[in-house]
Order: C-alpha cells, then structure tokens, then sequence
C-alpha cells in the first residue's frame, strides 16, 4: 500500500505552507484520498506533481568536441 501524507507533511516535501497543499485539493489539482473527515495526498501523486512542474535547463553551448 501506498504511503499517505497529510497536508502538513506534504507542504514539507514542497517547502511551502500547508496552505498550498490545500488550494491545491480545493481546485482538484491534484489527487487525494479522504480517511474519514481528514484528507492525505498519495506519495507518487505529490512526486508526479513535482515533476509536471519541473523546468529542464537549457543547453546554450555544444557539449561535445566536434
């Protein structure tokens, strides 16, 4: 079974406050699950969005000899 984080934990991994995480529920931006009356984000869900978000560099100059 999949880890399980609560907003507070998962407003760590992203360094913010556990206000981000919970905008991020309120617009369904991203996936979570509901125990009861709390709310837990799925650990592959938070890394998905991490990755969605990540710019890669850009490569200006060759990097080979040639």
């Amino acid at each position: 079974m999949e880890r399980l984080l609560t907003v507070e934990d998962a407003a760590k991994v992203l360094g913010t406050t556990a206000r981000f995480p919970r905008r991020l529920i309120a617009e369904r931006r991203i996936r979570f699950v509901r125990v009861g009356r709390h709310v837990r984000i799925p650990e592959s869900e938070l890394q998905e969005f991490i990755n969605e978000g990540t710019v890669q560099r850009l490569h200006l100059y060759p990097t080979g000899s040639g």
